[in-house]
C-alpha cells in the first residue's frame, strides 16, 4: 500500500531542513508534495528554492527519489525510499505566461492551483470577490494538462473551482481542503464542488488544519471524520489526504521580500488569527493510526488504503503516466 501525502510545507527557503520530511516517511508515507512557492513569493524566491530542495534530495540519494511517474513512487518505496514531488500554490509565479508550467514540470512541481485565497490575472481566490476562470486561465489549464501536471483547486474561489473542472481534460484534485458541511469555513468546499471534482474523476484530500477541522487539537479522527463526509457524498473512491502541516524552522526567514502583508493573504475577516501563525495540526505520527481511524468510521481496510494513497496514485498515473 502507497501512502501518499498531498501537501506539505517546509520553510520556503533553500536551506529547509528535511528532518520533518524524515519523519513523515517514518510514519509510513511513500510519496509527499512539498509547496515550493504562493502567489505572493516573487519567481526569484521560487526558483531559489527549487534549486535548494532539488539538491538535498540530490546529497541523499540513499534517502529521496525526485518522482516523475508512480512507478518511480512504486520503486521508491520498495527500495525503502521517499518519493517527493513539488507543488506551486497559486498562478502568479507563471507570469502570465502559459509556457511556465511545462518548466516547472521539467523543475519537479508535479501539482499546481492557480489562486492563493486572492484574485488573481488567472483565476478567483477563495477570500476575494468572486471571480471565474479568466481566459487567460483557461489557457493555463490547458498548458496543466498537456505538462502532465495534476490541476489542483484548493485555495480556489467557488465560481473559478467549478470553472476549472469544467475546462480541465484531466482528473482534479483539491489537495488540501475540507467539507463545508462539516466546518464553515471560506476555504472549505461545498458539495456541489466536491460533487464536481469527483466528476472530473479526481479526489479532494482532506486538510490538517485546525481552522478547517473546527478543532484547536486535531487528531487522526477529526481527519478521518471528513474523509468519511467525502466518501459518503460521493464514494470513497475520490477522498484522499493533504494534511498541509506547516513546519516552521524559526531561524530560517522565509518571507517574501519586500513589502508583505500577510493579513491581505490570510484575512481577519475570513477568521484567521495572526495569519496562520495560530494554525495547528495533527501529529505527523498520525500517519501510523490514519488507517485505524478510517476503519472507525466504518471504511474496510481497502478503502482506508484507498483514501490513504491508492486513489491519489490511479490519477497520478493517469496525469504523469506510469
Amino acid at each position: 500500500m502507497i501512502k501518499w501525502e498531498a501537501h506539505a510545507c517546509l520553510p520556503l527557503h533553500p536551506h529547509a531542513d528535511f528532518g520533518p520530511i524524515d519523519r513523515l516517511h517514518a510514519a509510513g508515507v511513500n510519496y509527499v508534495s512539498i509547496n515550493i512557492g504562493m502567489d505572493m513569493n516573487p519567481v526569484s524566491q521560487v526558483t531559489a528554492v527549487i534549486a535548494g530542495f532539488r539538491a538535498t534530495i540530490a546529497a541523499h540519494p540513499e534517502r529521496y527519489v525526485l518522482a516523475s511517474t508512480v512507478q518511480d513512487i512504486e520503486q521508491a518505496a520498495a527500495a525503502g525510499k521517499l518519493a517527493i514531488g513539488f507543488d506551486l500554490e497559486g498562478a502568479m509565479p507563471l507570469l502570465d505566461q502559459p509556457e511556465m508550467v511545462a518548466l516547472y514540470r521539467a523543475l519537479g512541481v508535479r501539482q499546481m492551483h492557480l489562486a492563493y485565497n486572492r484574485n488573481n490575472s488567472v483565476a478567483g481566490g477563495c477570500h476575494d470577490v468572486e471571480q471565474g476562470l479568466t481566459p487567460l486561465g483557461h489557457k493555463i489549464v490547458a498548458a496543466i494538462n498537456a505538462a502532465g501536471v495534476l490541476m489542483d483547486c484548493s485555495h480556489t474561489g467557488r465560481k473559478c473551482s467549478l470553472d476549472i473542472m469544467a475546462a480541465s481534460t484531466q482528473p482534479v484534485i483539491f489537495s488540501h481542503s475540507n467539507p463545508l458541511a462539516l466546518v464553515q469555513h471560506g476555504r472549505n468546499v461545498t458539495d456541489e464542488q466536491i460533487r464536481a471534482c469527483a466528476a472530473t474523476g479526481g479526489v479532494i484530500c482532506v486538510s490538517g488544519v485546525s481552522i478547517f477541522l473546527g478543532t484547536r487539537t486535531p487528531d487522526a479522527d477529526d481527519v478521518a471524520r471528513h474523509s468519511a463526509y467525502v466518501a459518503n457524498l460521493v464514494g470513497v473512491q475520490h477522498a484522499g489526504i493533504g494534511l498541509d502541516i506547516s513546519f516552521r524552522q524559526s531561524e530560517l526567514d522565509d518571507n517574501p521580500p519586500g513589502d508583505y502583508d500577510p493579513t491581505y493573504w490570510w484575512p481577519k475577516s475570513a477568521g484567521y488569527d495572526r495569519a496562520i501563525s495560530k494554525s495547528t495540526y495533527p501529529p505527523i505520527e498520525s500517519w501510523t493510526v490514519l488507517g485505524d481511524a478510517l476503519r472507525k468510521t466504518g471504511m474496510t481496510a481497502d478503502e482506508a488504503a484507498l483514501v490513504m494513497g491508492g486513489n491519489m496514485m490511479r490519477v497520478a498515473g493517469q496525469v504523469w503516466g506510469n
